[in-house]
Formats: C-alpha cells, structure tokens, sequence
C-alpha cells in the first residue's frame, strides 16, 4: 500500500510538471500557426490532452470482448463530461480566488468572453440531451448517428478557429521550455516539446489511474464505484492542471476555452465511439450521470450569459459532482 501511495503522489507531480511543459509548447505552436489564443486552449491543447482517453475508449468499446469491458468505455464516455462541467470549472474558481493578490485583481471576476461561453454552453447541453436521448431508446439505425457526433465535433473545431482571437495578456509567452535561449523557437521545436510533454502525459496518467484504482480496492471500493468516481476524475486531470497552470499566470480565457474544447471533445467523439460499437443502453447511474451534467451546463449557461461571473461561484457548481457520488453511493449500497 506505501509503494502504492507513492507512486500515485509521483505520478500526480509527474503530470503536472508535464502540462507545465505542454501548456508553455502548445502556445507556442499555436503562435507559430497564427491560430488566436483562444482556439490554441478549445482545439489545440484539449485535442492533445484528450487523445490518450479518447483512445483508452476506443479500445474498451471496438476491442473489448465482454460487455463490462464495453461498459468501461461507455462510462468514460460519460464520466469524462461530468468531470469537467463541475470540478474543473471549480479549480479555476478556486485558482482564481487562491491567486488574486498575485494576479494584482481588485475582485474574483473571471475575465473571458462571457457571450462565447454562454453559447459554448448552449451548445454542450443540445448535445448532452441528444446523448442522453439515445441511451434510453434502441432502434436499428442508431450507430449511424455515431455520425453526427462527429459532424457537430468538426463543425466546433471550425467555428472556434474562424471566430478565435488573443488578449494581450496572453501575446506575452514564456520561452519555450527545451530551447530557453531561442527567442522565436520554430514550429518543428514547440511541436517536439509538446509531443515528449502528451508522452510523460499519458504514461503518468495510465499510472496515477492505476494506482487510484489500487487504492480504491484496498479500501473496499466497488469496482463500478471507483470506475464511475475516480477514474473519471484522474481522466481529466491533465485538462484540469492545463487550466490551473493558465489561470496562474493570468491567462483564465485559456484554462476556459481549454476546458470548453475538452468538453466538447467528450461530449462527441467518445460518444460516437460508443455508439458505434455497443447498444448505448443507459443503466441507472450512467443516466444519473447523464441528468447531473446537464443540469451542471445550465448552470453555467445562467452564470455566463449574465456577462459577469464570480470565480467563487464557480466553485458551487462542484456541488453537482457531489451529488452524483452520493447518488452512485447510494445505488451500490442497495
């Protein structure tokens, strides 16, 4: 159980040492593509952070050859989401709070486009309800609507680099990371930093998950109970500490429009793996799952098109996340 602990602790450092180093090259890449900063956070840094879960999914649903294996996938799919409509939203809530002084902020106002947000919003929750639509029903043609999930993923990326722009606070970039001395490193130097970076990403989070699975059976945790809490939760860390790392330095539209794109990218591509390759049948908890992240983005939907969002009520919307463990809690208690 030490050896167990210890590595979760490493490999929780080890992911956020890597996103400091993710976060810096991304910016940098994008910087070299022209791409406006808001499209580096939506699309650049939620694509690369997303892509080893994306594919853990991929693999339970197209290759797993019984139906808890598929169910693994259709949790992550589902999980992934949650996650990140409440917790992350909280940790830039709570970031924003633990480093006003620093940041010289003379109140806890979140500094973003309050409009792209609502409509970001808006756009989650059409989604999460056609989601959550088919999960209940079963009908012939269904994995063809896989199709559309990728259509509206493809339709998001495009809208967010046609419509992306920069602040000036977020023109202003470190150097990058592996060439410190290169005031202008090349787009081959930002890409390379940031490949090394997703790998000791996706290695550290195989590792913190297994560990954080580990810890849940010796405590006697439910297997379904530490698949549908925890998992998600070491999931989406890598997303969570890209947005805790930009809200540090000021940069929140950033950590927002990098937890936006990862939503987004759950809310579809997963989505359609599932139902491509399973019935995307919904058991209790997964509609529970399904509900509670709705009712989270409309939540926020309400906070973000009042155009003028508090970070420490963005810290209440985790309270959604705790509802949901008390609900599966419950439901595996009976």
């Amino acid at each position: 159980m030490f050896f167990t602990i210890i590595l979760f602790i490493l490999s929780a450092v080890a992911i956020y040492i890597a996103c400091e180093f993710f976060v810096n090259g991304i910016e940098w890449f994008g910087h070299r593509l022209n791409l406006g900063a808001t499209a580096v956070g939506s699309v650049l840094a939620a694509f690369g952070t997303a892509l080893p879960e994306s594919a853990v999914t991929f693999m339970a649903v197209a290759f797993g050859k019984t139906s808890a294996q598929k169910d693994i996938g259709i949790g992550a799919a589902m999980g992934g989401p949650l996650v990140l409509a409440t917790l992350a939203y909280a940790v830039v809530g709570a970031a924003l709070i633990f480093h006003r002084r620093k940041l010289q902020r003379v109140n806890h106002q979140v500094q973003v486009d309050h409009v792209r947000l609502s409509h970001d919003q808006a756009a989650f929750l059409a989604v999460f309800i056609v989601k959550v639509g088919l999960g209940l029903v079963a009908f012939a043609y269904k994995p063809w609507l896989g199709l559309l999930f990728l259509a509206t993923y493809a339709g998001y990326v495009w809208r967010e680099i046609q419509t992306s722009d920069t602040a000036p606070e977020e023109e202003q970039l470190e150097p990058l990371k592996f060439y410190p001395s290169v005031a202008e490193p090349s787009l081959n130097c930002a890409a390379f930093q940031v490949t090394c970076a997703l790998i000791v990403i996706s290695i550290a989070s195989h590792v913190f998950v297994g560990q954080l699975e580990a810890i849940g059976t010796a405590l006697n945790c439910s297997p379904h109970l530490v698949a549908l809490l925890l998992s998600p939760v070491a999931t989406e860390l890598p997303e969570t500490m890209n947005a805790l790392i930009w809200v540090r330095q000021g940069k929140e539209r950033l950590a927002l429009a990098n937890i936006s794109g990862a939503m987004m990218i759950q809310a579809t591509i997963p989505s359609a793996l599932g139902i491509f390759f399973t019935p995307w049948l919904f058991d209790g908890p997964l509609l529970a799952s399904g509900i509670i992240t709705a009712f989270a983005i409309a939540f926020l939907w309400q906070l973000f098109r009042r155009g003028v969002v508090d970070g420490r009520k963005l810290l209440i919307v985790s309270g959604f996340y705790g509802v949901f463990a008390l609900l599966v809690a419950f439901y595996f208690s009976q």
